[in-house]
């Protein structure tokens, strides 16, 4: 891909999923600005990725943050033509022993956190009448998950807004799309109980979770070109738990 590729904000890419997409997006020719809510994460990726990133610190839930992260993109790269909002949080409980800010952090982060960072940066894609925005959802937005009621509750929501916003914005020439992973050997999905890990690998027609940069892949594709067919859509990187 040409060096022009444009300019991404890869939100949650201190490790994991995020990290792998900052790294793909970079490879592939764009600018892009790392971004965690562990800014010493976000340096350390920047610094992996070399002249093509910077890196910002932040919290996605939090509107300035958000703000100072749009604005600082800009001053060093130039408009936001790519948006990939990633930052994730992970909680493992039962439904009757969560409490109402588990559940409000969880919204947050992933639902609030995708709204507040899309709403920074489409204003710009309108007047331009270019842009392209993916949401890293998850396949428990689409089948819930044991113990994660919450998780799954927020990441539905993201999906929801990716088709609604796609409806609302594709005629005036913005693509959002959505991935929706399944289990993916993460720090946030081996934070969860190994009992957990077990069970939902015995589940998975494939028969084993996948790897950060298999996602970053599908991402790559949305983010291209190639993709421009595709609105309104939740690719699913699933290792086979939800077949569509």
């Amino acid at each position: 891909m040409s060096r022009t590729a444009g300019t991404a904000i890869v939100t949650g890419a201190g490790s994991g999923i995020g990290r792998a997409i900052a790294q793909r997006l970079a490879a592939d020719g764009y600018k892009v600005m790392v971004n965690d809510f562990r800014a010493a994460a976000a340096s350390a990726v920047a610094a992996e990725i070399g002249q093509a990133a910077r890196s910002i610190g932040g919290d996605v839930s939090d509107a300035g943050d958000v703000a100072a992260m749009v604005a600082e993109t800009e001053s060093a790269f130039g408009a936001v033509t790519h948006l990939v909002n990633c930052a994730g949080h992970v909680h493992q409980a039962r439904f009757q022993d969560l409490t109402a800010e588990d559940f409000d952090r969880m919204i947050a982060v992933h639902l609030r956190g995708t709204f507040l960072c899309t709403r920074a940066v489409i204003d710009g894609m309108l007047a331009r009448k270019s842009g392209v925005i993916v949401n890293v959802a998850s396949q428990l937005g689409q089948i819930g998950g044991v113990e994660l009621v919450h998780y799954s509750a927020a990441k539905a929501g993201i999906i929801g807004l990716t088709k609604a916003l796609a409806r609302e914005v594709s005629s005036q020439g913005i693509r959002v799309n959505a991935v929706a992973p399944g289990p993916i050997n993460t720090p946030l999905v081996r934070s969860l109980s190994e009992d957990w890990q077990r069970a939902k690998a015995a589940e998975l027609p494939l028969g084993r979770f996948g790897e950060p940069e298999e996602v970053a892949e599908a991402v790559s594709f949305l983010c291209s070109p190639a993709a421009s067919l595709f609105v309104g859509q939740t690719l699913g990187p699933n290792s086979g738990d939800v077949m569509l």
